[in-house]
This record gives C-alpha cells, sequence and structure tokens, in this order.
C-alpha cells in the first residue's frame, strides 16, 4: 500500500498551562489580515487545481510546484482555524504556506 504524502496530525493542548482564558474572544479580530490572504491565495489555489487537473490528464503526473502551493494553501487554513475555530493553540499562525 502507498503511503500518502500529505499528514494530518493536531496535538491536543493542556488547557490548564496552554491557553489563556480570554483569547478566543479576539482570536476571530486577530485572524481577519489571514482570512484575507487565505481568500486571495483561496482563489489562486482554484486555478492551479485546474490547472493540475489538465496536466494530470495529459501528462499522468501532477506537477510538483502546483501540489506543494495547494498543500500550503491548506496548511496555513488548517493553522488559521486550530488557532480561531477549533482552540487547540494560541500561538499566533505564521504568514506561511510552510
Amino acid at each position: 500500500m502507498e503511503e500518502q504524502s500529505v499528514h494530518l496530525e493536531i496535538d491536543y493542548p493542556d488547557v490548564e498551562r496552554d491557553l489563556n482564558r480570554w483569547m478566543p474572544l479576539v482570536k476571530w479580530f486577530l485572524a481577519i489580515p489571514h482570512y484575507i490572504v487565505l481568500i486571495v491565495l483561496g482563489v489562486i489555489a482554484v486555478f492551479a487545481i485546474i490547472i493540475a487537473w489538465f496536466a494530470i490528464l495529459f501528462t499522468g503526473r501532477y506537477p510538483r510546484a502546483l501540489f506543494d502551493y495547494v498543500v500550503g494553501v491548506g496548511r496555513w487554513g488548517l493553522r488559521v482555524q486550530a488557532y480561531v475555530s477549533l482552540l487547540v493553540t494560541d500561538r499566533y499562525p505564521p504568514f506561511s504556506l510552510d
């Protein structure tokens, strides 16, 4: 069986030690710049997926650069959701596709 190249792992936080009680009230506000950038990157990712679909159709391979970009946008979005919605971290997510 072939192993997938993308894995998801979210650590469960130690609530008493790792999370600030009042941060959920402002996290949504602090994440607004991330949402703005992610909307733009998400639109570009849709075009990258369409281009990759044609590349896969004609060559049988997913271009590595397009794959890395789409996965990077997904990672960034997940980090922001972990910060804002999942409430598993108080670390402000970096503006990065890595």
